[in-house]
């Protein structure tokens, strides 16, 4: 018996998630489902790789905790995009976050390499995530 409004009740349930899975499949879904998950890592190993971890250690333990979330979300939505296509919105909001990270952390002490790296990887997760959450939409207009 289900609860009046679940959606595990409703008749399309089933075309539904085929519909999120053939949208996934694509090689549109395919590519940003992948680069989401390389700009997560990089994210995630960028305080090591532009080494600014020692010197401001807060941005580097937020750019792992991000990072590693956006790489988790990407592997949910290459497994089972129909049903994790629910929290596609997150990841623009995560790499508004890191964008703007440095300055909300530090203020005015953000360094050159970390600026750029935060905004640059920050800048390609939310245009990343932003496809995410249309990929349905484009596969749905053609």
């Amino acid at each position: 018996m289900t609860q009046a409004g679940s959606i595990e009740g409703h008749p399309d349930l089933v075309e539904m998630r085929a519909r999120y899975e053939e949208a996934s499949e694509t090689p549109q879904g395919q590519l940003l489902e992948g680069a989401t998950l390389l700009a997560g890592v990089y994210l995630a190993i960028s305080p090591w790789v532009i080494q600014f971890s020692a010197t401001s250690f807060d941005v580097a333990i937020g750019n792992l905790v991000v990072g590693l979330t956006v790489a988790v979300l990407a592997l949910g939505f290459a497994s089972a995009y129909s049903r994790t296509h629910t929290v596609s919105w997150v990841v623009p909001l995560l790499g508004a976050w890191a964008v703007i990270a440095p300055f909300v952390i530090l203020g005015s002490g953000v360094g050159l390499g970390m600026l750029l790296s935060n905004v640059i990887t920050g800048g390609v997760i939310l245009l990343l995530g932003v496809g995410l959450s249309t990929l349905v939409l484009m596969r749905s207009r053609r």
